[in-house]
């Protein structure tokens, strides 16, 4: 079921979801889907059941080589984000072990403790990679489509990891595989996931473009656990400018209205 524990080192090094991970550059053109979030736009928000089948998509597939190193487990109960309950996010925590300098000793994690690091040396850290990437560019790098579209982080993630047609080659011993989302068309990593990987409490559907999308969106979620807040304070500071400005308009106005009058007599 997890292809990931498969990888050879070669394969690995192609896990940064990137270029560093292309066998050469070239012309291929790739295909990464404007998938709908439910957070994005000015007043979009993190779906919380989405996030939650997202973190189990994580929890039994990526967690096998990809670590979160930056995320703190406690935050899984936090609002806008999972928003598991205390109870559950304390048992979450008991699956993993930390090293506690303290006792010189592995023992089990509790909330406060971080998500444990990659468990294969050369597997990126996926804490901050849906910011990392970008699914749009615009025009001869003007950025007119993120513009519109926003960087595409997760979509490009989605993308790739929905993104495999079946096809693969062998070349200097490396199995790559073909990906319509991936810089170079080949990728030396293998599908992670095949459809029906997991089995969600709430029914959603498990077919590959779900589970691409769950899990995208729960990596938005780690690499911006912040975003409603930035925009509820955002949507405060233009409400304020906006006032602002009307204020300092009739002020200017009526501190000049006495020197037009003098004019036009």
């Amino acid at each position: 079921m997890n292809m990931f524990k498969k990888l050879t080192l070669s394969a690995l090094l192609a896990l940064g979801f990137g270029a560093s991970g292309a066998m050469a550059a070239g012309d291929y053109e790739t295909k990464v889907v404007d998938y709908d979030f439910s957070f994005e736009g000015p007043f979009g928000a993190y779906d919380v059941n989405q996030l939650q089948r997202g973190l189990q998509v994580y929890t039994e597939i990526c967690s096998a080589c990809h670590g979160l190193k930056f995320v703190p487990i406690r935050t899984l109960g936090d609002e806008g984000g999972p928003h598991l309950p205390e109870e559950q996010v304390i048992e979450y925590a008991k699956q993993y072990e930390v090293y506690d300098p303290d006792i010189d000793d592995f023992r089990e994690a509790t909330p406060p403790d971080h998500f444990p690091a990659s468990n294969i040396e050369n597997a990126p850290d996926l804490s901050l990679m849906a910011k990392k990437r970008a699914g749009f560019h615009g025009p001869y790098g003007l950025g007119i489509n993120q513009l519109v579209r926003g960087m595409g982080g997760a979509e490009y993630i989605a993308s790739l990891l929905a993104g495999y047609t079946g096809e693969e080659k062998e070349q200097a011993g490396v199995i790559f595989y073909e990906n319509t989302a991936f810089s170079s068309q080949w990728i030396a990593m293998a599908p992670p996931l095949y459809g029906d990987d997991v089995e969600f409490a709430d029914g959603a559907p498990t077919d590959v473009e779900s589970l691409s999308q769950d899990v995208s969106a729960f990596l938005m979620w780690t690499a911006e656990p912040k975003l409603m807040a930035r925009k509820q304070a955002g949507f405060a500071g233009v409400i304020f400018l906006t006032l602002l400005s009307v204020l300092l308009y009739l002020t200017n106005k009526r501190l000049w209205a006495p020197v037009k009058k003098k004019m036009k007599e």
